[in-house]
């Protein structure tokens, strides 16, 4: 059985153990390794999926360390690229992402950020392979590394790849004088599967947005628009087969409200609503509910199975602490 390959930048989580990195008593820091594609495999991984994951690592022991936990959850990462000094970090300004903490990026210079085309030799980074991921955070970092995924989407593409895409728009990420709309569409263009929610899709892939909807907004509401949306990215991008959107609604740091919808070209579906006032850690729900839409897909669930792995593996996530999930659903 061919392998899905999850290709993206491997991260250092560190986070405060209160909402404060100064003021606590202890001055206590937790570190988890982390980063959305390799929790996407880390979930697939777990429902059973046979998962690479391809990051750049620079060679030192912090790297072998999690290259050593990726091995213990079952993910081939013999293709692994060994270049550059550092790994790239994200700093939580809050205990597990609960409350309105800022994240601050540190992952200029990383060893991922610094790939250029002929680092990679892509007919062995595809070899055994049948479905890539990928997210918007890769070409996000800067216009080099939006040129590398070009190149790889568009080899994969050639040799008859599934490809998928998580739209997560981070702001903070898109410094170099690019806008998303500019560089992703093209990116887009050679994706079978579309992840995201009707705000990145608006920002991303130019799709409509009502500004005045809100976590007062209705799910029969969101749900329509949501279907609206998926008419016009099939429309827009021809190689699409499948779309995912999700909606999560916070209104305290423990509180979480959370559901999916699902479209491809003949029908469209959508989640029960998941709530919950017990989070543990919402970082990489999203990822979790990637991982659950690829492994739908992968099974040929229909329509409303797919939506429903998706969804309740995101919703699973929120209990669990760090950056990777549990693969349950």
């Amino acid at each position: 059985m061919k392998k899905v390959l999850t290709f993206g930048e491997i991260l250092i989580r560190q986070q405060s153990v209160s909402n404060s990195f100064f003021e606590s008593p202890h001055n206590l820091l937790k570190i988890f390794p982390g980063g959305s594609e390799a929790n996407v495999a880390v979930g697939l991984a777990l429902m059973g999926d046979q998962v690479e994951y391809v990051s750049a690592f620079p060679n030192n022991q912090l790297s072998e360390e999690i290259l050593r936990m990726l091995q213990q959850y079952g993910i081939d990462h013999s293709k692994v690229l060994r270049i550059g000094d550092r790994i790239g970090t994200y700093i939580l300004l809050s205990s597990n992402g609960l409350s309105s903490g800022d994240v601050i990026y540190d992952r200029k210079y990383s060893a991922f950020s610094q790939l250029t085309v002929n680092d990679i030799d892509v007919d062995v980074l595809l070899e055994g392979v049948d479905w890539l991921h990928w997210s918007a955070l890769t070409p996000a970092l800067n216009e080099n590394m939006a040129e590398v995924l070009l190149y790889v989407l568009e080899k994969a593409h050639a040799k008859g790849i599934a490809i998928s895409v998580d739209l997560n728009y981070r702001s903070r990420l898109w410094q170099y004088g690019k806008k998303p709309i500019d560089i992703m569409p093209k990116l887009v263009n050679y994706c079978d599967v579309i992840m995201g929610n009707i705000w990145a899709s608006h920002q991303m892939l130019g799709t409509h947005i009502d500004e005045t909807f809100n976590k007062e907004t209705s799910k029969e509401t969101y749900v329509d628009f949501a279907n609206q949306v998926a008419l016009e990215v099939f429309e827009k991008y021809p190689q699409a087969k499948h779309i995912a959107q999700t909606f999560r609604f916070i209104n305290e740091p423990t509180h979480n409200l959370f559901y999916g919808t699902y479209h491809n070209r003949i029908a469209n579906a959508y989640s029960k609503t998941y709530e919950t006032n017990k989070v543990v850690d919402r970082i990489g729900s999203g990822d979790a509910f990637m991982a659950g839409l690829i492994y739908g897909i992968r099974q040929e669930k229909d329509e409303q199975k797919i939506i429903d792995i998706a969804t309740g593996a995101g919703y699973e996530k929120l209990f669990v602490e760090g950056d990777f999930g549990n693969g349950k659903y």
